[in-house]
């Protein structure tokens, strides 16, 4: 086998299923040339030989002669010459069935899940495998709450918001905003549910704001599916929500703060534009979309945080907890 060129490092997600599809491929093809497989795989052929070395390392438990993937190659093809019982079929323990069903059944709970029918698929196909031992639990629910939230009503909205981007219909939500303290009620055209950072969220076009909006399922007060069909714009596209819900632009309020001790967590939980350290404290800048939640965040941390800047910001957090303090002085 020759040498392997440089090659990017791939995910495991991307690698894996490839490596786990070679050995059978291989198995149908023996003899084949490494560029024909490669070619197959769509991958160069510098990465197939990786691929092809690291396979040399797989196997079963003990790791001796005997128990490893073994290849042939003879010039430029490759033949697989042991596959270490990647051909016989899995078996399931009882206890690993049912971790299985657990596990498939919180996903298909999951809003905003893709191909739904392939979880249902395989679930049957597990149930059935397994026997009695496995559809014993068939009474198990798998319940997903969002962290804090204690919504009664979620699973009826989650019903109707399913319902609306089905038919492609419109709906009326009123919405609790944290950012301004209020309840609004707002017309918008449903996009798709997702699942970001641990919480269930409605994306959709607010015809009220005039953008795409995130609506968090838990702060939904009502909901009603209406009529008439819903409107997306053209230039409405799905946010990416790969590095976080909330994404600070230039657009945004910078606000300075100083971190005691006890507030060094708040550089870790937000998207901050700079951190420095001074002494045991931190000066962090972040960008913000509404004051009113800065405001709320450091009146809650009390003397762990300084606003440094905006000054105006520093006033106001000044005043209210000094109208805070004279109402505990008054007393009842």
């Amino acid at each position: 086998m020759s040498p392997t060129s440089p090659t990017r490092t791939l995910p495991p997600t991307e690698r894996l299923p490839r490596l786990l599809a070679l050995v059978p491929y291989l198995q149908a093809r023996p003899g084949i040339p490494v560029a024909d497989a490669a070619g197959d795989f769509g991958v160069t052929e510098a990465q197939l030989r990786q691929d092809l070395e690291l396979l040399w390392m797989c196997g079963l438990p003990g790791h001796g002669p005997g128990d490893l993937i073994d290849l042939s190659f003879e010039g430029d093809s490759v033949t697989v010459t042991f596959d270490a019982g990647i051909h016989r079929p899995l078996r399931l323990t009882s206890d690993e069935a049912l971790s299985l069903l657990v596990a498939l059944r919180t996903l298909a709970d999951v809003p905003g899940l893709a191909e739904r029918d392939v979880v249902d698929r395989a679930t049957a196909k597990i149930e059935a495998a397994a026997g009695t031992q496995a559809k014993a639990p068939t009474g198990l629910t798998v319940n997903l709450q969002d962290r804090g939230a204690q919504r009664p009503d979620s699973d009826e909205h989650l019903v109707v918001l399913r319902r609306a981007l089905d038919q492609q219909r419109a709906l009326h939500l009123t919405y609790y905003v944290a950012g301004r303290d209020e309840t609004t009620e707002r017309v918008v055209d449903p996009m798709r549910l997702l699942l970001a950072e641990g919480r269930s969220y409605l994306e959709a076009w607010c015809r009220r704001s005039g953008d795409v909006r995130l609506f968090r399922l838990d702060r939904i007060d009502a909901v009603q599916m209406l009529t008439e069909p819903a409107r997306v714009p053209a230039e409405a596209h799905p946010r990416d929500v790969s590095t976080g819900v909330f994404r600070p632009s230039a657009e945004h309020d910078a606000v300075t703060l100083r971190l005691g001790a006890g507030a060094r967590w708040v550089a870790d939980y937000y998207p901050c534009e700079r951190v420095t350290e001074a002494g045991s404290e931190l000066e962090i800048v972040l960008r913000v979309a509404d004051l009113r939640w800065v405001r709320r965040l450091v009146l809650g941390l009390g003397t762990e945080v300084t606003v440094l800047d905006p000054p105006a910001l520093a006033e106001e957090v000044r005043q209210e907890a000094a109208a805070a303090l004279a109402g505990y002085q008054e007393g009842p």
